[in-house]
Order: structure tokens, then sequence, then C-alpha cells
């Protein structure tokens, strides 16, 4: 398995637009062989932004490089942004492969 992440400073006047942007756009990500989920994470703020994080999980690594290749990822990331900057910087990507994993055992 792996995490991909994505980690967001957004401004705090721009929040609600930031997430008007993921939560109104088609990811394709279900178009993916190996796409497993994905969440949009609000974390902690601090004095100038809000930390927000996109937390993909995948069942490889192989699965999520074939994704940044392809025509989804495109389409995906093809709406332009707005003329209002929405967080401070570029984003920082995290990848993550699993070592282990506990799940519930109801």
């Amino acid at each position: 398995m792996f995490i991909a992440m994505n980690r967001f400073k957004v401004y705090k006047d721009a929040a609600q637009d930031f997430e008007q942007v993921w939560l109104g756009r088609d990811s394709h990500l279900g178009e993916m062989p190996g796409f497993v989920e994905f969440h949009l994470l609000r974390g902690p703020e601090a004095e100038d932004h809000i930390l927000y994080a996109s937390h993909t999980i995948w069942s490889s690594k192989a699965d999520f490089e074939a994704w940044t290749r392809s025509e989804q990822f495109r389409k995906a990331h093809s709406r332009a942004p707005g003329t209002k900057p929405l967080y401070l910087g570029h984003p920082q990507f995290e990848g993550f492969e699993t070592i282990q994993t506990v799940a519930r055992n109801d």
C-alpha cells in the first residue's frame, strides 16, 4: 500500500474557497486501477494559515505513479485556479510506503 499526501497552508480567509474547489471537482480517481480511497483533511490553525492535507491511498506506489502520468490526472488538475491566491507557497508532497497495517477485527 502507498499513501500520497499533499500539505497546503491555506490562508484563513480562503479556507471556504479552498474547500469548495476540492468538493466541487471531479477527481477521476475512481477510474484508476489501484485507487483505494481519498480524504481531504483540515488540520490545525496557525497565525497566518490553516493546514490542509490531501490523503490518497493506493494499492501500490506503481499505481500512484501511473495516476500522475494519466489523462485522468491531467483532467483532475486542469481546473484553472481563480485570481485569488488560496494558499502560501506550493503544496508539500509526501509519499509513504506502508510497513504495517493494523485493522479492527470485528
